[in-house]
């Protein structure tokens, strides 16, 4: 292979001469105004990346490709550009970039008719539908700054979003769809509308869905008129999408500042006033333009889908914006991986839509393998034209990396199963085999070696580095590469308490990790999961990785519980595979020797508890502070980011009528990263 394109050199070259490396990227990108400059690292905790270009990050994604013309003539204007597949109305609709774009114009035209300038931002509440998509790139547009939040989150969740980015206007629709229930979204929106403090939302757009009742909205009729209303909310008027775009002029896009921000990601699960990271046009767009063909190995004109929502930021970038920047066509999906209708739809996808590389989430992976535990059903398929298959959200454990690589895939040698790291921070991988430059050996259990442009290391409490194969905190050095978060929403200060100040001259990733002899990562999990057991600090993760191989056992949450001798003690919470009976004394007792095997006569585990289900967010990641919270007696609040709320009632239940012996030690509080994953369980 000619060294030029070798995972170990371009990786050094990112190190030695980041500018030299980021202009050579950047070159993929279509400027209004070309970067002379490409790095201002003036201040090294707010590096800034082309500061003297200018773009628009829409022009990027649809119009270059529509103005070089069909695919005969070198272009994209007749290829597909947006796959929409709903498992919950059963349809499928196909986007070209030349209906996509003309789709995009127009509502950009009638968000500019709206009186919605650059720099206004605007708050888009949509399910898994083609809207969410055409609504963010409108934005990208005419220079407006989104901020998506996730359809169905709760009234308060909104609200708060609302309160802290200021919006002008909000888009929604007439409601989400669940396998079991329908979700009404405007009376959400009304609620969270009167639960704010800010009167900056001007007017409120609606799409409505033929599977909810129509609403009948006149041209200068506010809500009050239609909806229950409090006086903050007859400020807001209320619009018909359809009727808004009627007649209305196509938007032509607006050149904006590389540094200029795109959108604002709020991260799930916080407390208090929400974090909303700030993402920028420039980096933003040669970042994920790179990543696609590097990291993921995707080319113009294939198909790529990532198998998350809208509403985090596996969205964001690889269902919408990384796919679209370098012409591939982009797959919306609208269901779950399981029950919409069977454990088969992620791969009937795959094969009808050829799709070349998927991205989905190992919660996804262990809820199919749950259902369909010899791939029966799988492989009804054709999935021979999968290249790749990438995981993140939570740890790829290596029990359900094995599944999927020798029963799923059959172990393919073609096909790879790459765990890979990166947070809602981020925006894009830090850690991942690298399959466009050089596909490197896969280890379970790992997220592989540091991207170009990312400076790993693991550092002890005291900022020092430890040894090979030594647990401790992951951090990037500074400047963080481009794409990743160029601050918090309004709040510097909380931006480098949270991040830069724990470590001076570095990132907190909030994970805790070790690096093996051949610079491989193990991230092992957040750093307020270790377990100190007699002095040694054992991540939950691991303890976990030992369990989930067991073969009765589909998946498992360790917590830490307190002992007097020993300080703490692992407690497991784990759910058997559909169909699987065992006795909980000898599964318990098979699990203490699994886990002292595996990890040492120090990793006691305490109990091992059977239960139906674990309480999840709807991207996937495990609650584990709620389960915690749980097993300690603590009063729980219903967390506004969980799955299915049955599954926490049914929980807490079970521990209310076997209460596992002492109390667990309270959960450090922890404001650095969230581990992303979003990601990627896919909901509407």
């Amino acid at each position: 292979m000619d060294t030029e394109h070798e995972y170990r050199p371009v990786y050094q070259t990112s190190l030695v001469d980041p500018a030299e490396f980021w202009s050579s990227a950047a070159q993929s990108i279509e400027w209004d105004v070309e970067p002379q400059q490409i790095l201002d690292a003036a201040d090294k905790r707010s590096a800034r990346w082309f500061p003297d270009a200018r773009l628009n990050t829409c022009v990027n994604a649809l119009d270059r490709h529509v103005r070089a013309g069909t695919v005969a003539e070198g272009g994209h204007a007749d290829q597909p550009a947006l796959i929409y597949v709903s498992a919950m109305t059963d349809t499928t609709s196909v986007y070209t970039y030349a209906e996509l774009l003309d789709e995009v114009a127009r509502f950009a035209g009638a968000m500019r008719d709206l009186g919605v300038v650059a720099g206004d931002r605007v708050v888009i509440y949509l399910p898994m539908i083609p809207e969410a998509v055409v609504a963010m790139l409108a934005c990208a547009r005419i220079g407006a700054v989104h901020s998506v939040v996730f359809g169905g989150f709760a009234a308060p969740e909104l609200a708060a979003r609302i309160d802290d980015a200021e919006p002008v206007l909000v888009i929604t629709a007439s409601g989400g769809l669940e396998p079991h229930r329908r979700v009404d979204y405007p009376p959400i929106v009304m609620q969270a509308l009167d639960l704010t403090t800010t009167a900056s939302v001007r007017t409120v757009i609606v799409k409505q869905r033929p599977q909810f009742p129509t609403i009948e909205f006149s041209a200068a009729m506010p809500a009050t008129d239609v909806l229950p209303s409090s006086e903050q909310t007859v400020a807001a008027r209320w619009v018909d999408w359809d009727a808004t775009i009627a007649g209305v002029s196509p938007a032509e896009p607006v050149s904006v500042a590389a540094t200029d921000p795109l959108y604002i990601l709020y991260t799930s699960g916080t407390t208090g006033r929400p974090k909303g990271v700030v993402r920028d046009n420039g980096g933003h767009a040669v970042a994920l333009s790179w990543s696609m063909r590097n990291i993921y190995n995707v080319n113009p004109g294939e198909v790529f889908w990532a198998s998350s929502d809208v509403g985090w930021v596996v969205g964001h970038s690889y269902i919408i914006y990384a796919p679209l920047l370098i012409g591939a066509t982009t797959v919306l999906y609208e269901g779950k991986p399981v029950g919409t209708p069977d454990a088969g739809v992620f791969w009937r996808i795959v094969d009808e839509h050829d799709v070349r590389v998927l991205f989905t989430a190992p919660t996804a992976l262990r809820a199919i393998r749950r259902a369909d535990p010899e791939a029966t059903i799988a492989h009804r398929s054709d999935l021979s034209r999968l290249r790749a298959l990438f995981c993140a959200g939570e740890r790829l454990d290596p029990a359900t990396f094995e599944w999927t690589s020798e029963v799923l895939l059959a172990g393919r040698d073609d096909c790879p199963v790459v765990d890979h790291w990166w947070q809602t921070e981020t925006g894009w991988p830090i850690c991942a085999d690298p399959l466009g430059l050089q596909e490197l050996p896969v280890k379970a259990g790992s997220a592989c070696v540091p991207v170009p442009g990312y400076r790993l290391r693991v550092l002890d409490a005291n900022g020092n580095p430890v040894a090979t194969g030594v647990e401790g905190n992951i951090v990037i050095g500074l400047p963080l590469p481009p794409g990743t978060l160029t601050g918090l929403w309004r709040d510097r200060e909380r931006f480098i308490r949270s991040y830069l100040a724990t470590f001076p001259g570095h990132y907190l990733t909030g994970d805790s990790g070790y690096f093996d002899e051949d610079g491989y990562l193990y991230v092992l999990g957040r750093s307020d999961d270790v377990i100190n057991i007699a002095g040694h600090r054992l991540s939950a993760g691991s303890i976990e990785a030992a369990i989930s191989g067991h073969e009765a056992i589909a998946e498992c949450a360790v917590i830490g519980m307190p002992d007097e001798l020993k300080g703490s003690l692992p407690l497991a919470y784990v759910v058997l595979k559909q169909g699987v009976e065992i006795d909980p004394e000898q599964l318990r007792d098979e699990l203490i020797e699994r886990v002292r095997g595996q990890i040492g006569a120090i990793a006691t585990l305490h109990d091992a508890i059977i239960v139906t289900g674990l309480p999840k967010t709807r991207s996937g990641k495990i609650l584990r502070k709620t389960i915690r919270q749980l097993t300690a007696g603590e009063q729980v609040e219903t967390p506004a980011t969980i799955e299915d709320p049955a599954v926490l009632t049914a929980l807490s239940d079970r521990i209310l009528a076997n209460p596992p012996l002492g109390t667990p030690a309270p959960p450090t509080d922890n404001t650095a990263a969230e581990r992303d994953g979003d990601p990627v369980a896919p909901t509407s």
